[in-house]
């Protein structure tokens, strides 16, 4: 996940210059310059099956519609926003769907947007929930994590 973003944001950063990549990377300020020397040494480090995978990605990202990639964009701008505990709870939950059968993740995505297309009311409540959520100080977060936890013993 974490090498997904780096490679939607590298993207994102190049998609907007124009010219070759040596001409729209010469045309970065160099604190970017940098940081994507950083992302390209981590890149490097990660195994084969992990690089392909985000090569995948990223090809599927580049073949998205351009409304669809801006909306990938904005997720991943809120995903950074999230403290380091939401994004690592994130990332299980991710952990955990990416282990289901293929067969099984498509039926779950089906029955979301199913769920979510039927009852247009739960789903702004959802979405009214997240803007809430997002509001928050870090401590009431734990807080509320933590209730959620004792309800569920």
């Amino acid at each position: 996940m974490r090498a997904l973003v780096l490679m939607v944001m590298t993207a994102g950063m190049l998609a907007h210059a124009q010219g070759s990549a040596v001409e729209r990377f010469n045309a970065l300020p160099e604190a970017e310059k940098q940081a994507l020397r950083e992302k390209l040494k981590a890149f490097k480090q990660l195994p084969p099956e992990e690089k392909q995978r985000i090569k995948e990605n990223l090809s599927r990202f580049k073949q998205l519609p351009s409304e669809d990639q801006e909306r990938v964009r904005e997720n991943l701008r809120a995903f950074t926003k999230l403290s380091l505990e939401d994004r690592q709870e994130l990332r299980g939950r991710m952990g955990e769907f990416r282990k289901l059968d293929p067969e099984q993740r498509q039926e779950l995505r089906q029955r979301m947007r199913g769920w979510l297309k039927a009852n247009p009311e739960k789903r702004e409540q959802m979405r009214e929930n997240l803007r809430k959520w997002r509001s928050l100080s870090q401590e009431q977060r734990q807080q509320l994590r933590e209730r959620a936890r004792e309800r569920r013993r």
